[in-house]
């Protein structure tokens, strides 16, 4: 092995590093959104559904037996 590989492979894979962090960083912060996302229209359906009676599994009028 030369003097150069000693300078060059961990070069490499720092460079690799850092690509990896701001990659996966950027991906954590998009999955992180896109739950946020999810919780508030979660939150939001909850709240306009919350005034009606009946719906899945209640005591609406449709549905129910006789």
């Amino acid at each position: 092995m030369t003097a150069g590989h000693f300078i060059f492979i961990p070069a490499v894979a720092l460079i690799g590093m850092i690509i990896g962090w701001v990659l996966g960083s950027r991906a954590a912060r998009d999955a992180y959104a896109a739950e946020l996302r999810r919780r508030e229209e979660r939150a939001a359906r909850a709240a306009s559904g919350a005034g009606r009676s009946g719906g899945p599994g209640g005591s609406g009028g449709s549905g129910g037996s006789m």
